[in-house]
């Protein structure tokens, strides 16, 4: 845990806190950060290798995130909706097909993916939503409307 909490220190004091400033000002995400994210764990530490993650437990990723919360909120969510509302999602409630197809990319950061879950009438609140789906045999028609979808500008998939 020791390791894994200084290696995650170093490079968001090595990449990110140099940056950071710059970028919030301009309202941007630095993109250029992603394969360092990947490089350290960040994204589904705990997701077992024959998936591309780090095979690492609970604490090492609470670990990670807290160390780039230090440098920035903002890419502390970045990393923690890749592996939470995402990744997870496909580990535990995905085939094996959509396992071995999204995961190992997203922990490599070639994929970015996005949570959709605020509504602008109901909030976070997943009970009250109003986006719905329905099946039109070739593919699914999704309605609704969301809100701050950390990742979404530049997400290659959407969990909603």
């Amino acid at each position: 845990h020791k390791l894994v909490r200084e290696a995650a220190r170093e490079w968001v004091k090595r990449e990110v806190s140099p940056i950071i400033e710059d970028y919030a000002q301009r309202a941007e995400f630095p993109k250029q950060i992603i394969k360092g994210l990947a490089d350290i764990g960040a994204f589904g530490p705990y997701i077992p290798e024959e998936y591309g993650g780090a095979g690492l437990d609970h604490i090492s990723y609470g670990l990670i995130m807290q160390e780039i919360e230090r440098g920035d909120s903002g890419v502390r969510s970045t990393a923690s909706v890749q592996s939470s509302l995402v990744m997870y999602p496909i580990w535990k409630y995905g085939n094996e097909e959509q396992r071995m197809k999204y995961l190992p990319k997203l922990a490599s950061g070639e994929f970015m993916g996005c949570f959709g879950l605020t509504e602008p009438n109901y909030g976070s609140d997943p009970g009250s939503m109003i986006t719905n789906f329905k099946d039109m045999g070739n593919h699914y028609l999704l309605n609704g409307a969301k809100m701050w979808i950390s990742n979404a500008p530049f997400a290659d998939i959407a969990i909603v």
